[in-house]
């Protein structure tokens, strides 16, 4: 009789699994059936290489792509590199019971469940009135508002630290998977403790830190709402010339056609092609994180 309830048990336990992996399946496959057909009449070269014109009405998308893909390499730029500088930190050098680790982890856990429009909030208080003022004050007098104002700089500033829990997180267990042996290998030969995290430790948690970075970009990608107070511009039919020129964002794009525009019915075809573009560049950037690693993988194997 237990015997027959547990088999029923994991019956319905497989098939509610079953249910709820195919419901989310199912939901992905609707949202972009329905993404692609509504965009698939305007998406073309033109739509991808011209800038809108006629108050968004018609034109393309090139200023946003542009605009997203400059964000997107600042904030990789910004963020990456501390990340794993402080996963290395953390892994490495602190100890169990270091106060700065505990601090530092802490710090990480908090970001990370920050919401986002939080962040918008803070870019623009920290990053645009203190910073850029402050760099106003030393480079003009503060007579001429340069940096004191939303530009591409702040946004991915910005959007680095939103980012920054995803790569620390990721590369920390990454680097964990190292087996402590290689490590006490490479002390037993006579190599410090730098040498051996450059040229053991980092090379074989490589796919771990590479996959992390592209995933924290693939998110930043899409984010929106930090980038509203910080950089992000309503209509600028041209590509920014320069760190303190605000800039078009596919993201935001999406959402002002979808509540600003006062022709809906001129727009819609836009809107959509818009998303799917944004979808496309998002799923590249996680397929690439896949890629990069099996290959990565691949090579360390031989």
């Amino acid at each position: 009789m237990k015997r027959l309830r547990r088999k029923v048990l994991g019956s319905a336990v497989v098939g509610l699994s079953g249910a709820a992996a195919f419901s989310i399946v199912a939901v992905v496959i609707v949202v972009m059936a329905t993404i692609v057909v509504g965009g698939k009449d305007t998406i073309s070269w033109e739509f991808l290489s011209t800038p809108p014109r006629e108050g968004m009405t018609a034109g393309g998308i090139l200023p946003a792509i542009v605009g997203m893909a400059l964000r997107v390499l600042i904030m990789s730029i910004a963020g990456v590199p501390v990340g794993v500088i402080t996963a290395v930190y953390l892994s490495e050098y602190a100890g169990a019971q270091s106060r700065l680790a505990r601090a530092i982890r802490f710090a990480v856990n908090t970001l990370a469940g920050v919401p986002a429009i939080v962040f918008g909030l803070f870019g623009l208080g920290f990053f645009v009135q203190f910073v850029g003022s402050g760099m106003d004050t030393l480079l003009s007098d503060g007579t001429d508002l340069h940096w004191a104002q939303p530009n591409l700089l702040w946004a991915s500033l910005t959007m680095a630290l939103l980012t920054l829990p995803v790569v620390i997180v990721s590369v920390e267990e990454a680097i964990k998977t190292v087996p402590q042996d290689l490590r006490a290998a490479s002390l037993a030969l006579g190599a410090t403790k730098w040498q051996t995290i450059w040229h053991v430790v980092l090379p074989n948690s490589l796919t771990g830190i590479l996959t992390g970075g592209i995933l924290a970009v693939s998110r930043g990608a899409g984010e929106v709402a930090p980038i509203l107070f910080t950089g992000a511009a309503y209509f600028l039919p041209r590509l920014p010339g320069s760190l303190s020129d605000q800039f078009m964002e596919l993201g935001y794009h999406v959402y002002i056609m979808a509540t600003q525009s006062t022709n809906v019915d001129a727009t819609i075809g836009i809107q959509y092609a818009t998303t799917l573009v944004l979808l496309t560049i998002t799923f590249m950037l996680n397929f690439s994180a896949i890629f990069l690693r099996s290959r990565v993988r691949s090579r360390q194997m031989r």
